[in-house]
């Protein structure tokens, strides 16, 4: 899924303001028509649509109205028309917030990173290419889905929340498989091998998920 749609006509300023939240680390698209946005979002999806009204053919408004009847994803009007009745529809219609062109770049990424804490906070760690998504129990690398049991979600899950910390075989068993499972802690490391082999870049020289010898297993960014 793309982090950030934009619907923009204006080349020049679409082109701007992708490379600013590329810099910071958003995966943008760009569409400039109502009629590509609409198609880009269906296919795709996306967790933020910075949306132009003036555009050629279906306009803003329209495309705001038809991804409002089955999604709640978040929409950031930016738009050069600043009558009171304009700013009204869009928010009538289901906007988020309303920007008046031209706009200062800094208050715009101030405003799109608020919308994700927001709203992606509390139901998605990222951290750099892996981006876990604890209420889909999804895991994304790079924006490629990497299929994961539910044990290995789980795990993952778990290491990742306790970055940096070194965690007992034990502990992390027992939070994972329980005191009573009748599974062995070479279950665990099975399980930390199957890991690697699908979010390390090199499984034999992992950079992620590292062995604490004597202890366990943490989990670092790089």
């Amino acid at each position: 899924m793309t982090d950030i749609l934009i619907v923009e006509d204006n080349h020049e300023l679409a082109g701007l303001l992708c490379d600013f939240l590329r810099a910071e680390n958003y995966t943008v698209s760009v569409a400039d028509t109502g009629e590509k946005a609409l198609s880009l979002y269906e296919k795709y999806g996306a967790r933020l649509i910075v949306l132009d009204i003036m555009l050629p053919g279906t306009d803003g408004f329209a495309v705001c109205r038809k991804i409002r009847e089955d999604s709640n994803t978040p929409i950031l009007i930016v738009s050069a028309r600043t009558d009171k009745e304009d700013k009204l529809n869009g928010l009538v219609l289901g906007a988020d917030d309303y920007i008046e062109k031209p706009y200062d770049i800094d208050i715009m990424l101030a405003k799109i990173g608020g919308i994700f804490k927001r709203r992606y906070a509390l139901d998605e760690l990222v951290d750099g290419d892996l981006r876990i998504n604890k209420v889909s129990r999804t895991v994304c690398k790079n924006d490629v889905p990497i299929e994961l049991t539910a044990k290995e979600f789980d795990l993952l899950l778990l290491l990742v929340e306790n970055k940096g910390q070194a965690l007992s075989k034990d502990f992390i068993f027992n939070q994972i498989w329980g005191s009573d499972s009748f599974s062995e802690q070479q279950t665990l490391t099975v399980h930390i091998k199957w890991l690697r082999q699908k979010i390390e870049d090199d499984p034999k020289s992992p950079k992620r998920i590292l062995t604490v010898w004597g202890v366990g297993y943490k989990y670092e960014s790089i």
